[in-house]
């Protein structure tokens, strides 16, 4: 029996995915959707998903991989790469959450890593 795309679950359409994308800021569960390049809150009272905000960076071009989405403290992190007219860079992303989920301030640019690749091979946030 062949399933159904509409009703699989977004973190299963792809074998080629990267492993779930999710971190945990202030009791509350946020994912980095490869797919889509958004980034979702877990309602758990609805037991649903909704869309916050853009990522700062495409996750969808290497379904996931090549990004790396953390929690820091009460902010959400993420580093991915850019290409631009000047070469790739790494560039590390912050937001604040509670400073309003439905759209919020833009994220934070804490840090850019010039001649440095455009793709995140491992990452662990060691302190805050």
């Amino acid at each position: 029996m062949e399933e159904n795309p509409k009703h699989v679950p977004w973190w299963e359409q792809s074998p080629h995915q990267s492993p779930p994308l999710v971190a945990v800021v202030n009791n509350q569960l946020y994912a980095a959707d490869q797919s889509t390049n958004v980034v979702k809150k877990y309602d758990k009272v609805n037991n649903t998903w909704n869309v916050i905000k853009p990522l700062p960076v495409r996750a969808d071009s290497y379904n996931g991989w090549g990004l790396a989405f953390k929690a820091c403290g009460d902010k959400l992190l993420v580093i991915g790469g850019h290409r631009g007219t000047q070469g790739e860079v790494i560039v590390l992303h912050s937001w604040h959450p509670e400073d309003r989920n439905n759209g919020g301030p833009e994220w934070d640019v804490i840090s850019v890593r010039e001649r440095a690749g455009a793709f995140v091979y491992n990452c662990a946030v060691m302190g805050c």
